[in-house]
């Protein structure tokens, strides 16, 4: 008998919090001290990335058409036990409480695995829109089947204490506990996009919103109360599963005498996919899984002897994958060498010739593209030749779930037979005699047809015996492998807090901004960090705002914006492109426009250098020189440059280039992108690229700076008429909101333009006033135009400004600059004169400590 607190987090239907409520339970349970098991009823592969970075441990499925009704309990067990034992489980369900496969009286849903697992259920409702009729809902999942035991109620989405109140009231009178009640503004949703929400692994922030998430859940949450729901389920009386399965029926030839031949499972943002009881097969039947990224590393690891390219988005990721030209031919050559391939789905996508127009491996002879439907499914699938997975006639559940198609969808007999058509490609480049590549979108389950993973280490083992058994125990480049240790590489394996994560990298330079430097302590400091000129947007445009807000039924439509922006500036509306915010802009860039020396003038606004980056593109850095006061000479700009990213003015030094000195970059062949975010705080925006010729030229404006919409993010770009439709073609549908596009219209109004320039000439003033100011200290400010000031005051300055309540903006993730620059943005000069003692309170400390400093030690 195994005991084992545990409980299952279930809906009336999709969209009602359940991801929130789950993923919030348990990090609120981590916080607690306690190991948490997290597992997901269903194929989702995303929902168990959150649960892994909540709880530390791999995110496990429940699927019993993937596997069957019979394993689900003892793959609970298993992953309660891996890599340690658990204090308590907690599912989370799929769609409606008792919604499974179509036409199969509720197989595979939430409920059935409820009951394969004896685990007590908690509903999850969203209540914005019903009060007392929740509780009528809630009753008929209760009575809908009696072994399904629904013990506890969340309510998501509380207007009010009032309206909350009045839904408990009704739930309670029936007997229905209710366990927790989460406000409209508490809950903490990831992004989503075309095929759910998206994995955890591409967004940097995922472990702060985690917290943030677990600190709401506590506080709104009676996590007590949840977890004696969880310990009142019975003991299971089961075996716990085990990746030993595939030992007996594996031969591993020489094993015993080399290192185990290596798999090379494909990771990264791309690949977020794949089951971990996938590695541990493979682990088990005598391989070293070993994780590479695709979009980013070079080489495959070394010793390869086998590649497993699961699921993801590589058709988010097609602009990066595509120009990591090394990795795409290592790649193709091991296939073409009779390496053992398993391609499912996104592995499909990357073997082919193309995906969405981007060169990929080739391997497959297909193309691949994004598709208007959506295939979502479970099927039967059998293997219509011997393969890499198995023996002609093997059988297995499978799944699919994507929104791409390949041209042609499979050659001869296909890797699968499904409904007794072929799908997918099973191809033998080396001419070994059997398929050594076996490519589909069909994805399975490999704790549920454990024969797929012996037959698979059998071809790999073979392969690396084939293959002389190359050292296998350095990585590509000479250094350690990293290893998959039970989970997903960089995983905690012992959770403490939810916030730490072994291995987490680094945060990257290029990603901090300067709303960093006032979230970082709270609400208490003077804000000179964020180059936001007003508080709030003005009340006229508030107005608009507001009116606009009441037609949000209806989908974004940016005509009227594009049209009124080129009245603005004198162009066609061909040469407009409203973006959500100027960072939108900078990734299309990034993503759209080709070439092989990309290059950014710093110190430079991070966002296009870390746009390009995200692409798997690496710019050249043209760096300017403080002692030439960041200056730029267009003669010394390396001529191989085809895309050059430039400021002007340029943040952080406010430098301002003179619109002739900037065409002396053009070039043939040669793409020039200007960022004039701030070019509408300068008097008469003297130095603009906007105008009649635009040939080769993309100038990025944003209106967030002027008006204050940071939170609204409204910018567009004006330029080349084909490279602006490049950009449209890369542009995802209705990224700019209806507000943003109406602010887009109000804003280019005679009267707008009339105040943001009153607005400019007021920012001068108060620049100029700050200038002084700094002088007067004894500083040396860089000599510029823009609405903040770039001074050099020492190491250390900006900290103590913090601990007198002043935020202002490192300077050292700038590149080109160091810790001892700041940029301050410019205030009203009330504000500006309290700073400005500040400052010389610091300056005066800071020198009195260099100057009493004993030799040969630094201040």
């Amino acid at each position: 008998m195994v005991t084992l607190p545990r409980l299952v987090v279930a809906a009336p239907a999709s969209g009602q919090g359940k991801t929130t409520v789950a993923v919030g339970l348990m990090a609120a349970l981590v916080e607690r001290g306690l190991a948490v098991a997290p597992a997901k009823v269903g194929p989702d592969y995303i929902d168990p990335g959150y649960h892994a970075l909540a709880t530390g441990r791999p995110g496990r499925n429940l699927d019993p058409w993937l596997t069957s009704p019979d394993l689900v309990a003892p793959l609970l067990v298993h992953g309660a036990r891996t890599p340690a034992a658990a204090d308590v489980a907690v599912i989370e369900g799929v769609m409606g409480l008792f919604d499974g496969r179509i036409g199969a009286d509720g197989f595979a849903s939430t409920a059935h695995v409820a009951r394969l697992t004896a685990s007590p259920v908690l509903v999850v409702v969203d209540i914005s829109s019903a009060s007392r009729t929740v509780a009528a809902l809630v009753e008929g999942l209760r009575a809908f089947d009696p072994d399904v035991q629904v013990a506890g109620i969340v309510l998501n989405k509380a207007g009010s204490a009032r309206h909350a109140d009045e839904v408990r009231g009704a739930l309670e009178a029936r007997g229905l506990p209710v366990l927790g009640v989460l406000p409209r503004d508490a809950g903490v949703s990831a992004p989503s996009r075309h095929l759910g929400l998206v994995p955890a692994a591409e967004r940097p922030e995922a472990a702060a919103t985690l917290a943030r998430l677990a600190e709401q859940t506590a506080r709104h949450v009676d996590v007590d109360a949840v977890l004696e729901l969880a310990r009142s389920a019975p003991d299971l009386d089961v075996e716990p599963w085990s990746p030993d399965v595939v030992r007996a029926g594996t031969t591993t030839g020489s094993a015993n005498a080399w290192p185990a031949p290596v798999v090379a499972v494909a990771g990264g943002r791309a690949f977020t996919f794949r089951y971990a009881e996938t590695e541990e097969l493979l682990r088990a039947a005598g391989c070293k899984p070993v994780v590479f990224d695709p979009a980013h590393d070079t080489e495959l690891p070394a010793g390869t002897s086998g590649i497993y390219l699961g699921g993801g988005f590589p058709e988010a990721h097609a602009a990066a994958l595509s120009t990591n030209q090394r990795l795409l031919h290592a790649v193709g050559e091991a296939v073409r060498a009779g390496t053992p391939t398993v391609a499912e789905c996104a592995g499909l996508l990357y073997l082919a010739r193309s995906l969405d127009e981007h060169a990929m491996v080739g391997a497959v002879p297909a193309t691949a593209a994004m598709h208007p439907r959506l295939t979502l499914r479970y099927a039967v699938a059998t293997l219509p030749t011997d393969s890499v997975l198995g023996p002609a006639g093997t059988t297995v559940h499978a799944h699919e779930f994507h929104r791409t198609r390949t041209d042609p969808t499979g050659l001869g007999a296909g890797a699968w037979s499904v409904e007794g058509a072929p799908d997918g490609f099973a191809l033998d480049p080396a001419g070994t005699g059997r398929p050594t590549l076996h490519a589909s979108y069909l994805h399975t389950h490999w704790a549920g047809n454990p024969s797929l993973a012996t037959h698979f280490a059998q071809a790999v083992h073979s392969h690396a015996d084939s293959a002389g058994r190359t050292d296998r125990g350095l990585g590509a480049h000479g250094g350690p492998l990293t290893e998959v240790a039970g989970g997903t590489a960089g995983q905690v394996r012992t959770p403490s807090r939810v916030t730490e994560l072994a291995e987490a990298p680094r945060p990257d330079p290029l990603l901090h901004h300067g709303d960093a430097e006032v979230r970082d302590d709270g609400a208490d400091l003077v804000d000179l960090a964020v180059n936001v000129r007003l508080p709030r947007p003005p009340g006229w445009l508030l107005d608009r705002i507001r009116e606009a807000s009441t037609r949000l039924a209806a989908y974004p439509d940016t005509r009227a914006a594009r049209a009124a922006l080129a009245e603005h500036h004198g162009v066609g509306p061909e040469c407009v492109l409203p973006t959500n915010g100027a960072a939108e802009a900078f990734t299309l860039v990034a993503t759209a426009l080709q070439g092989r020396h990309p290059l950014v003038v710093h110190p430079q606004f991070t966002e296009p250098e870390a746009a390009l980056r995200r692409a798997g593109r690496v710019p050249d850095r043209h760096v300017l020189r403080a002692d030439t006061g960041f200056v730029l000479d267009p003669g010394t700009v390396d001529p191989r440059a085809d895309l050059v990213l430039v400021g002007n003015p340029c943040n952080p030094t406010g430098v301002l280039t003179p619109g002739a000195v900037l065409r002396e970059l053009h070039r043939p062949g040669r793409t020039l992108v200007v960022d004039e975010a701030f070019l509408d705080a300068v008097p008469g925006q003297p130095g603009s690229l906007v105008g009649p010729e635009l040939a080769d030229t993309l100038v990025v404006r944003s209106l967030t700076k002027t008006w204050g919409l940071a939170g609204l993010r409204a910018g567009y770009v004006v330029g080349d008429p084909r490279l602006v439709a490049a950009l449209e073609r890369r542009q995802t549908a209705w990224s700019v909101s209806s507000l943003a596009a109406e602010v887009m219209v109000a804003t280019a109004s005679s009267g707008a333009r009339d105040e943001a320039a009153d607005l400019a000439r007021v920012a001068a003033a108060d620049r100029a006033h700050l200038v002084r100011g700094l002088e007067g200290l004894g500083l040396r400010p860089v000599r510029g135009v823009a609405p903040f000031v770039l001074v050099e005051t020492g190491v250390g300055v900006r900290e103590a400004l913090r601990d007198k309540g002043f935020a202002v903006r490192r300077g050292d993730t700038f590149p080109g600059l160091s810790a001892a620059w700041v940029r301050i943005a410019v205030r009203e000069r009330g504000v500006t004169e309290t700073f400005l003692q500040a400052l010389a309170g610091v300056l005066r400390t800071v020198r009195r400590s260099t100057t009493t400093t004993p030799e040969g030690l630094s201040a």
